[in-house]
């Protein structure tokens, strides 16, 4: 199928060019009005010395700008000289010196009017910038890519009792404010705010002897809650410097909490913007769940200090070299804050969900993709999660000591640069003295590897055979082995460990062994070592064996995940399957250890989800039924819930954390434990009324949102919801969580009906990017029986939504058009039902260029 938007033009890395001039400095005035905004940028450019000298045009990207004067050291660049269209701005070359010179313009533009949040705009009365990928185009006139990288010096004027921007605050008055960053960036890190704002502050000491002024801005009456933020920063800093090396730069470092955010946060030089979900906390308006984002979050943002501000990418296909390794960073600094295996657990569950599902389908990329319609439609689970693999299994090929070598000397040789996958891979081959050839290929090829293994005992030797090989993707038909690094340990008998260590393959087939006398039991894939799909025959001793035996924590989960997908699998397709007797007894076992650590339990007593389901169905060649995968994940968890019997009382009293709330990881874990105990007792007993008691009693958010979810998947929520919403109707975080326990857990049955009606709603303001994907984002992603109801209705209500809102904010209708991605596996009626709501969407007039490029990959026809 050809592309949906034919005329967009395709970027592709093959094409890239250095720019033809420099920018060194930008000195920018900004004067505030909701509707005529005005900017006046001054830039110190010069030609490029690496190339030609001869004479280029002067290009600048511009969209939605007003041109009011525009100027070359000082003299006027007469109108008819000047080529603009809804693109930019092109100056012709015999008007441009071939020295340098200062480009000065005015422009005016309407924040009031900025619906797609890109570029300056409003929230709720707050002026706000979101630069990343290309909003300063929509300020200025610049030329707008990430190498190009420049100081800045920014004057605000308004009537805003606050005014922030990057940097050191050199000045202010009344109604004015200058700022001046001393570090070069690229424009994307640009930022500014501007409103109604109080400051909790607080400061860090840095490893030499420097104080920052610590700022987290927020909204009058939300300074309480940003204690747990302020904290988690103060450790991230510190973690970096202790681990890292990298100590902060500037004289002050600030957050601010802004309502109308179209991503999680934005890592902006010194003046991190942050969506308020991921900043404000209390324990009666946070979950745990919360709470560990927001620590994970901050520290992301903070660890992008250095690893995407001081070194950034040379072009956007460099995206992973930023996010990527930052996202490794800030796994480590959580593993380290809380419980490594539970984080490495979470980890992975996230990476199958989102990345996993990705590769498998139409959307699959490689985590450096060599070209793109819209920048925007490129922040994947791919360039993040799996990027962030890539780095683990580095890490894991050269030693955590090389790891810190290669970083000491990836800062050293590129501080203040705009880097290349090259440049990374370079500085670990100088470190290591490893040709990494090969494994570059993690970067350049999409896909989810598959390792087959064989086991072969004979004459006292064990062996292990394993096939690499990973399925055709868009554009990548064939495929190269790749380095894979395979932890493992091998087991006796009786449990005890052997030998582990790991195992590099890089062939298409490759043999160990190992001189037994017995047999031995594998553990492999160990922490998973290295993110793909393993195929090793087994049954349900065997699994029952590992998840019972297995030291590695993530191998003892797997073991147990792996056999309730194959098990829920089996009952969807054939009523009459039950659980095995090993398997209960395996989580029996593991339920009374007291030596594991309570949030691990709990993740182990958990069943993979049905988009989860879905995905090993299809991999195995089934046609899957959502709603039968959902019956039969109920009665497997009422089987497990007998299983466990008396215990579950104890495990549900026993985890019951007294004292004030604390979002520590141990008294988040206990917390887990009690609700996953609280969650098999209202499958086991749904009349019994301990989740209303516990809603009832609850005095922080982590067991009231327990409780309530419970009662909403039983359809016993009405009541409860009900109060929820009373107490909590003025507060638009705590409600986000409202529409979302809703659109995501009710029934399958009323799910659509219910989702239409709280669409409904007045307080429904589906143009704020948190209230939308709380309903139609929470109904697409976390009510997969609901969603793929056999009627199309699901459908239906998704795709009515993303065409309302692609004219108001097409970067959040082009991400959600990804709960479409699978609409191959299905039968015949769902399939046909997706892709013609696909079709829908596509067939709308003006499609944006975000929402065109997804939906044309989506029904695309070169999907293997």
């Amino acid at each position: 199928m050809a592309r949906v938007d034919a005329e967009a033009p395709v970027i592709r890395l093959a094409d890239y060019l250095p720019p033809t001039y420099l920018t060194d400095r930008v000195e920018l005035t900004v004067r505030l009005s909701p509707g005529a905004t005005r900017v006046r940028a001054r830039l110190h450019m010069r030609p490029n010395p690496a190339l030609p000298e001869d004479p280029h045009d002067l290009h600048f990207e511009g969209r939605a700008l007003k041109l009011i004067s525009a100027a070359i050291d000082g003299q006027t660049v007469p109108r008819n000289a000047q080529a603009l269209d809804g693109e930019g701005l092109r100056i012709p070359a015999e008007l441009v010196p071939q020295r340098p010179f200062v480009w000065e313009a005015e422009t005016e533009i309407s924040p009031d009017t900025n619906t797609a949040l890109e570029g300056l705009y409003m929230s709720r009365g707050m002026y706000c910038t979101q630069c990343e990928a290309q909003g300063f185009r929509k300020i200025t006139f610049f030329p707008d890519r990430p190498d190009v990288m420049a100081t800045y010096k920014v004057r605000i004027e308004g009537d805003a009792p606050v005014m922030l921007s990057n940097g050191n605050l050199i000045g202010s008055g009344p109604g004015w404010a200058e700022w001046e960053d001393p570090h070069p960036k690229p424009c994307y890190l640009f930022a500014l705010v501007a409103g109604d704002l109080r400051a909790v502050e607080d400061s860090f000491t840095t490893r030499s002897g420097r104080e920052v002024l610590l700022q987290i801005w927020v909204r009058p009456g939300d300074e309480p809650r940003c204690g747990y933020a302020m904290d988690a920063l103060k450790r991230s800093m510190a973690w970096d410097e202790e681990v890292y090396g990298r100590e902060y730069d500037l004289d002050r470092f600030m957050i601010v909490a802004v309502d109308d955010f179209n991503m999680g946060a934005m890592e902006n030089k010194g003046l991190n913007i942050f969506n308020s979900k991921y900043v404000l906390a209390s324990p009666e308006t946070a979950t745990d769940t919360d709470y560990a984002f927001i620590e994970s979050i901050i520290a992301h943002e903070y660890f992008h200090n250095w690893t995407g501000n001081r070194i950034t990418c040379r072009d956007w296909f460099q995206l992973c070299l930023k996010e990527g390794l930052t996202v490794f960073r800030d796994q480590q600094f959580s593993a380290d804050q809380r419980s490594a295996a539970v984080k490495r657990i979470e980890d992975v569950i996230r990476l199958r969900s989102a990345q996993f599902r990705e590769d498998a389908g139409p959307l699959a990329h490689p985590v450096r993709p060599e070209e793109y319609i819209e920048i925007n439609n490129f922040y994947t689970a791919t360039v993040y999660e799996k990027g962030a693999e890539v780095i683990g299994m580095l890490r894991r090929l050269v030693g955590p000591e090389t790891y810190a070598k290669a970083l000491d000397l990836y800062f050293q040789r590129h501080d203040g640069e705009a880097c290349t996958i090259e440049d990374w891979l370079k500085v670990f081959e100088d470190a290591s003295g490893r040709d990494l050839t090969q494994f570059k290929r993690w970067y350049s090829q999409a896909g989810t590897p598959r390792l087959k293994v064989r086991e072969s005992f004979e004459a006292g030797e064990y062996s292990l055979t394993f096939s690499q090989s990973t399925p055709p993707t868009p554009g990548q038909p064939v495929k190269a082995p790749l380095v894979i690094p395979v932890a493992y340990g091998l087991l006796d008998r009786e449990g005890a460990e052997i030998e582990s260590g790991v195992l590099e393959l890089t062939n298409p087939v490759q043999r160990f062994s190992w001189a037994m006398t017995e047999q031995p039991v594998p553990s492999l894939l160990r922490g998973f070592s290295a993110p793909v799909i393993l195929e090793r025959p087994s049954d349900a001793a065997g699994r029952a064996f590992l998840l019972g035996h297995d030291s590695d924590p993530f191998n003892k989960w797997e073991a147990g995940r792996a056999h309730a997908l194959d098990l829920i699998g089996r009952m969807s397709r054939d009523a009459g399957v039950t659980a095995e007797p090993e398997y209960l007894d395996a989580l029996s076992a593991l339920a009374e250890d007291d030596s594991l650590d309570p949030a691990f339990k709990a993740l182990a007593l958990g069943l993979p989800s049905v988009e989860d389901v879905i995905s090993a169905l299809a991999e195995a060649g089934h046609a899957p039924d959502p709603g039968a995968i959902h019956a039969a994940r109920r009665r497997l968890e009422v089987a497990i819930a007998a299983g466990l019997g008396e215990m579950l009382p104890a495990l549900y009293q026993d985890n019951d954390v007294p004292g004030p709330y604390l979002p520590d990881a141990a008294a988040a874990g206990r917390r887990a434990l009690r609700a996953r105990a609280l969650g098999l007792l209202t499958a086991l007993e749904p009349e019994a009324g301990r989740a209303e008691a516990q809603f009832a009693a609850a005095d922080n958010m982590t067991e009231r949102m327990s409780a309530l979810s419970l009662l909403v998947a039983h359809g016993r929520g009405a009541e409860a919801l009900a109060e929820f919403e009373a107490v909590w109707s003025s507060d638009r975080l705590v409600m986000d969580k409202w529409f979302a326990v809703q659109a995501s857990l009710t029934p399958p049955e009323t799910a659509v009906e219910t989702v239409q009606a709280l669409a409904r709603r007045q307080d429904f303001d589906w143009k704020n990017p948190n209230r939308f994907r709380s309903l139609v984002g929470a109904f697409a992603s976390g009510n997969a029986a609901g969603f793929h109801a056999e009627s199309g209705a699901g459908y239906d209500f998704v795709i009515d939504w993303l065409i309302r809102l692609d004219p108001v904010n097409p970067q959040t209708t082009a991400r959600l058009t990804t709960a479409f991605g699978t609409w191959r596996v299905f039968g015949a009626e769902r399939r046909d039902a997706m892709r013609a709501a696909l079709e829908r969407l596509a067939g709308q007039p003006d499609l944006s260029k975000d929402a065109s490029e997804m939906v044309s990959r989506l029904l695309t026809d070169d999907t293997p």
